[in-house]
């Protein structure tokens, strides 16, 4: 998904059109989700891009995304530009040790 999210659209409540983006949003990455993963994948994993125009988007973390439409939402943006591509993930084993029962208290 690359695609500029109006946010002032004549003859619509802002706030609704912010919830009708962020649902799109979300009904995109569920429909990815959904596909069928190749051989060897454990997930679907998102590179994202997030700018208030194209040409200044820059890569975000995946979890952060509803912040950032919500800060531009609050600054009185206009726009923002969205980029959601799905690629493969891995997990990974965690580098931690396992916690002493000190530690637990």
């Amino acid at each position: 998904m690359k695609k500029t999210f109006q946010l002032n659209i004549e003859g619509k409540n802002r706030d609704r059109v912010l919830e009708a983006t962020k649902h799109e949003i979300r009904q995109y990455i569920k429909r990815e989700r959904r596909k069928t993963l190749p051989e060897g994948v454990d997930f679907w994993d998102f590179d994202c891009q997030f700018g208030t125009r194209p040409d200044n988007a820059q890569g975000v973390h995946f979890a952060t995304l509803t912040a950032l439409i919500d800060a531009v939402a609050k600054e009185g943006g206009d726009a923002f530009y969205l980029e959601l591509l799905a690629k493969p993930g891995h997990r990974t084993a965690r580098t931690g040790a396992e916690p002493t029962d000190d530690e637990l208290l």
